[in-house]
């Protein structure tokens, strides 16, 4: 699968712009404050139904305009498929697909299949909990629309569990019949998570041995409730939330579940999370990001479309030189200030370049 458009009106910093693009690699250059990472902003919004900058859709229109539109078209091996995404300061974002209004989100996943990496991706590893829990759920909401509409359903469960413990109409037979749904739920959405880090694994750790040279090992596991079964998963959560029950009740939320779960990430032993380096924990972020886009590309036949937003500048030039080794067959879509000259002379057959200058792209380079 690669982009071959993208249409913007009003979007961010952008009046009216189209763009064609190389199914090879897609190099935007241009200084800070241009518009570069807003074009990548405009392919996650259109694969996942959302900013990967901001939760508010209206930050996304331009300044004094009333509304916005997205349009991406991608190449697939069955045809093409147009994704247009609508934005309103006074109604909601409305989503269509091949021109057809969808009435669910979970109906837009895997149809622009990503990978997003940034230097604030970093966090995968080095930030809270629930950074990585969002590493899991993307992922894993782009191959699967089951799994997506599953972790709604958990945590619609999950909202309607806190809203009891923090009500004055408790009691042991309504708790008992939340707790019942949330763990039936919970140990599918753990069960899901498992077996994709299972997956994902060998993945990271084959290429973060390869991006550091097989001077580090990674390893990489879920951290949650036991059991290898949804019964026994199911069995160890409702255990959980009765030994649970009086904290939740004295701090009004639930404790327990894989609304709370991680993932480790080590290296020989070492807690990369809290001790590793940054270089280290930048490594091992790159590494899950590049396992994420080869095992996409194993379960679903589609390879999807890499985007990079000023990760080269955060690298050697030999890790940069190994990732871009590492991403050849991929369409991938870069934004850097500059490139250096030795990555210059790698690309330059196998690209195409842009400068973005407010708000407007224009093509310099293509071979």
């Amino acid at each position: 699968m690669y982009i071959s458009n993208i249409n913007l009106k009003n979007f961010r910093n952008y009046s009216n712009q189209s763009i064609a693009l190389s199914p090879n690699i897609n190099i935007f250059t241009g200084s800070n404050g241009m518009g570069k990472t807003s074009l990548l902003e405009s392919i996650t919004l259109c694969s996942i139904g959302k900013s990967c900058r901001t939760p508010r859709d209206k930050e996304l229109i331009k300044w004094e305009k009333d509304t916005a539109k997205v349009e991406v078209i991608v190449q697939k091996t069955e045809g093409d498929e147009k994704v247009s995404i609508s934005l309103s300061r006074v109604e909601n974002k409305r989503v269509q697909v091949n021109s057809l209004p969808l009435s669910k989100l979970g109906e837009l996943m895997g149809v622009v299949s990503t990978v997003f990496f940034s230097p604030q991706e970093l966090k995968v590893v080095q930030g809270a909990p629930s950074e990585r829990r969002a590493f899991i759920d993307i992922a894993l909401c782009q191959l699967s629309k089951t799994y997506f509409y599953l972790l709604a359903r958990y945590n619609k469960i999950l909202s309607q569990r806190n809203k009891l413990l923090k009500s004055n109409k408790l009691t042991d037979d309504a708790l008992d019949i939340w707790d019942t749904q949330l763990a039936s739920e919970g140990a599918k959405v753990i069960k899901t998570r498992k077996g994709f880090i299972t997956q994902l694994a060998p993945f990271a750790i084959e290429h973060h041995a390869f991006l550091s040279s097989d001077k580090e090992n990674i390893t990489i596991e879920y951290e949650g409730l036991g059991g290898d079964t949804i019964e026994q998963i199911q069995i160890e959560f409702l255990q959980a939330l009765k030994k649970d029950k009086e904290k939740d009740l004295r701090l009004g939320y639930t404790h327990t579940g894989p609304h709370k779960d991680d993932i480790s990430v080590k290296n020989s032993k070492m807690d990369l999370r809290i001790y590793g380096s940054q270089g280290q924990q930048r490594t091992a972020a790159l590494s899950l990001k590049l396992a994420q886009l080869f095992l996409a590309t194993q379960k679903s036949f589609e390879t999807p479309v890499l985007l990079l937003d000023d990760v080269l500048s955060e690298l050697d030039l030999t890790r940069q030189q190994k990732l871009l080794d590492r991403i050849k067959g991929f369409q991938t879509i870069i934004t850097c200030t500059h490139l250096e000259p030795a990555i210059f002379e790698t690309l330059k057959n196998n690209s195409i370049q842009f400068v973005v200058q407010d708000g407007e792209v224009n093509l310099i380079n293509k071979n």
